[in-house]
C-alpha cells in the first residue's frame, strides 16, 4: 500500500504552473496517486506562494492573494491533509545532522523528517535527498517522480 505524499515546493509548482518543465509529469502523477492521499505543510504551501509571485519567475506576475486561493481550493479537493510542522532539525531521535552535507539539503531534508514522522512520504522529483539523514527511515519515505525512460 502507498502511502501518503507530502508535495514538495518543486512538485506544487510543476502542477500549478503549465510552463514547468515536469508540468505534464506532475499532472500524470498527481491523477494516478492522489487517491492515496497527499498533503501539504506551512513550508510547502508558502514556498509556492513565494516563487511564483516574485516577479523573477517566468513571465506572468501572479499575486500572493490569487495564488492562496488557487492552492486553497486544490487542497479542499479529495485526500488532502494538513501535516503541522510538529518536527524539529534538533531532535537527534529524527534527524542525523552529521548526514546533512550543505545548505540546500535543509528544507528537503526537514520535509523528509516531516513525512517520516507523519507515517508518510515526500514526493519530489529531486533525486540527491539523503534518506540517511533520517533516523529510521523507512525505505518508501522518499518517493521521487521521474519520467517512465528514466532509471
Amino acid at each position: 500500500m502507498k502511502l501518503p505524499a507530502l508535495l514538495d515546493v518543486n512538485l506544487l509548482v510543476a502542477l500549478f504552473d503549465p510552463d514547468h518543465v515536469h508540468h505534464d509529469l506532475a499532472h500524470d502523477w498527481f491523477t494516478d496517486n492522489r487517491g492515496r492521499g497527499w498533503a501539504t505543510c506551512p513550508t510547502t504551501e508558502n514556498g509556492f506562494v513565494r516563487i511564483v509571485a516574485n516577479p523573477a519567475y517566468g513571465s506572468e506576475v501572479r499575486r500572493p492573494v490569487d495564488l492562496i486561493a488557487m492552492l486553497k481550493r486544490m487542497c479542499g479537493g479529495k485526500g488532502h491533509q494538513f501535516w503541522a510542522e510538529s518536527v524539529s532539525l534538533l531532535d537527534g531521535t529524527l534527524f542525523d545532522s552529521s548526514r546533512v552535507a550543505n545548505h540546500r539539503q535543509v528544507t528537503d531534508l526537514y520535509l523528509l523528517g516531516l513525512a517520516q514522522r507523519h507515517g508518510g512520504c515526500l514526493a519530489t522529483f529531486d533525486r540527491t535527498i539523503p534518506t540517511t539523514a533520517i533516523v529510521g527511515a523507512r525505505r518508501d519515505v522518499l518517493e521521487v517522480i521521474a519520467p517512465a525512460d528514466t532509471p
